[in-house]
């Protein structure tokens, strides 16, 4: 074998030097028709062995004629060393194919699904390209048609038919993915509360002939959610196949294509932040419709994308460790969510990319107002962060646990957990960590402060310098939910201290950030403390148009916050009357109807009924 190997090598050399290889493919097919599967550690060595005997002869031979025929092979060697490796890749691409079906064929038929999700997760060493997920519908169409002889493997034609209408529909969107940028202005990835007209979802319905995905995109651009309407009852696995491949190949075209924007980084991010999040709901959204339909294996399917999704999120350096899930999604869906993510995650083993996740759901359940449930995901987090070695994920979780027990109260608590965080940043450079910190630090100090009567100016001039602190650094940083969740501190805390002119100026930095980034939580929050400031300065229309907003995101989002605002409401009407009170909320409904819509609009009035019922 070794001297064939050796003349094989001779006559690809002399052929090149005579010109009758005038290109690589011919030496790749050289190669491939006469290198047999399972020797090529024995072909490597004998072209290494020709290498280093022609790079002897050039470093030794004085003779010119001697030297230019040597170079001369020296190139035709390395042209059969380029060949080589990618004869190596594609081969080894051949292997895990045929080894990917054999696992399919020799598995239960319930099992084949989930080893597929595998083979297609964008997160694997080495992704399958358009080419091997062509090959390998090929192999399963040819173990489908021996089902005969191998019984069992009827449904790998389902999943062959599913991958191929994928490819056909993906190259009908491939061109599209990111056109409904150019025809719109507004950075939003569909989830908005007024029907989408010019965005994603609306724009790819048009591109695609496929019935079922053009309905899903519809629906999202329609209602921002999936709705019973999307889904054929019941779905089958070839259709839940090609909508994986279509929606998975989306979502990496956005975020590669948002990643790689030089005229606005930081922009591209925040989108690219945006993307991640937006298909996690809608996956989150499908698996909880399939578990509706009662077809647990495809609603287990999705939550596997998900995963997928959140893993390559929770690896970019620009995964927000401060913000939250609820960011792209408004209403009951999103508890939907939390509630369905929250058992498989159990089952997940305990590693850097799980407790991410969990301090993305342990802010997005703070929202919701469930604090024990958000401390529980916040101290998992931590836990697992410590064993993961992820010191940063450490101290957010130590950020998020301080935020979360001055939600309950629990001032001595979140001042041990920020004091904790601040040194930790400190000690590891985390600059982000330690602005979080740093606000955290000086908002539960003044609260705390407040409830023992503390009334020392030296005090609060410490305390709003802690503030002012955090809110620099993280403008250094320039880190958004940061910048958002510093200016709202800073803000209350002005409240607090009756400074309401400084107040005004930093809810309103912090509400323009969080409107930015689509925190709709901070929002809310935001809104509320102008209302209360408002009402301090005695503007009580502000007050009334502030509230109103505050009390109706905060509901949209499913927080138990929402109630804070429609108290301060319910006392503003009951001192003007009801009908006063309306001739405000009329009077400026020009103002409320870009940022919650005409149904928004019409629904304070019975929200605000049924707060005082």
């Amino acid at each position: 074998m070794r001297d064939r190997y050796l003349d094989l090598i001779d006559r690809i050399v002399a052929a090149t030097l005579k010109g009758e290889i005038r290109s690589k493919e011919q030496v790749y097919q050289m190669l491939q028709a006469e290198v047999s599967s399972g020797t090529g550690e024995l072909f490597e060595r004998c072209l290494q062995e020709q290498v280093d005997e022609v790079q002897g002869i050039l470093k030794t031979e004085r003779d010119e004629l001697k030297q230019a025929k040597a170079t001369r092979k020296q190139r035709a060697l390395k042209t059969i060393q380029g060949e080589w490796e990618r004869w190596q890749k594609e081969n080894q691409a051949n292997s895990a194919l045929s080894s990917m079906v054999q696992a399919l064929i020799a598995a239960e038929p319930t099992d084949r699904l989930d080893i597929l999700l595998h083979a297609i997760d964008p997160n694997q060493p080495r992704t399958l390209s358009r080419e091997q997920l062509q090959q390998l519908i090929a192999l399963l169409e040819a173990a489908d048609r021996s089902a005969a002889a191998e019984p069992g493997t009827a449904n790998l034609g389902e999943l062959a038919a599913g991958l191929k209408q994928g490819l056909a529909t993906w190259l009908e969107l491939e061109t599209q993915v990111v056109s409904w940028i150019y025809d719109q202005s507004q950075r939003s990835l569909g989830f908005g509360n007024q029907i989408e007209q010019t965005g994603p979802w609306s724009s790819w319905a048009k591109a695609v002939s496929c019935p079922g995905l053009k309905q899903l995109f519809e629906d999202l651009a329609r209602h921002q959610t999936v709705t019973a309407a999307s889904i054929p009852t019941p779905m089958s696995v070839r259709d839940w196949v090609e909508m994986a491949i279509v929606l998975q190949r989306l979502q990496l075209g956005l975020v590669t294509w948002f990643d790689k924007q030089p005229y606005d980084p930081a922009a591209g991010k925040r989108l690219s932040i945006a993307t991640f999040l937006t298909f996690s709901v809608v996956w989150s959204q499908l698996s909880y419709r399939f578990l509706e339909l009662s077809q647990s294996n495809l609603a287990n399917a999705c939550f596997q994308m998900i995963l997928q999704a959140l893993y390559q999120f929770t690896q970019q350096g620009y995964f927000p460790l401060y913000g939250g899930l609820f960011a792209a999604l408004s209403g009951e869906p999103l508890r939907a969510m939390l509630e369905y993510l929250d058992q498989p995650l159990r089952q997940v083993p305990n590693t850097q990319s799980k407790a991410r996740i969990l301090t993305l759901l342990g802010y997005s359940q703070r929202a919701l107002g469930q604090y024990s449930l958000a401390l529980e995901f916040h101290q998992q987090a931590l836990e697992i962060a410590r064993e993961s070695g992820d010191r940063r994920c450490e101290i957010a979780s130590l950020n998020h646990l301080s935020r979360t027990a001055v939600m309950q109260e629990n001032y001595t608590v979140a001042i041990d957990q920020s004091q904790r965080a601040l040194i930790l940043a400190r000690q590891v450079g985390d600059r982000l960590g330690e602005a979080n910190a740093l606000a955290n630090l000086g908002y539960s100090e003044v609260f705390q402060a407040q409830q023992n009567n503390q009334l020392d100016p030296d005090l609060y001039g410490r305390l709003l310098d802690y503030l002012q602190q955090g809110m620099k650094l993280s403008e250094q940083m320039g880190d958004r939910p940061s910048q958002a969740l510093c200016a709202h501190s800073l803000g209350v805390v002005q409240v607090v201290l009756g400074q309401h002119q400084e107040a005004l100026t930093s809810l309103g930095q912090g509400l323009q950030i969080a409107q930015a980034i689509g925190d709709v939580f901070l929002q809310g929050l935001n809104y509320i403390y102008l209302a209360e400031t408002y009402r301090s300065l005695e503007n009580i229309e502000m007050a009334i148009v502030t509230g109103s907003l505050g009390m109706y995101l905060l509901h949209q989002i499913g927080s138990e916050q929402w109630r804070q605002p429609a108290g301060i409401l319910s006392i503003l009407q009951g001192q003007m009357g009801t009908e006063q009170f309306q001739a405000v909320l009329d009077k400026y409904r020009a103002q409320f109807l870009p940022l919650i819509g005409v149904d928004g609009y019409d629904y304070l009035p019975v929200l605000l009924q049924e707060y005082q019922r």
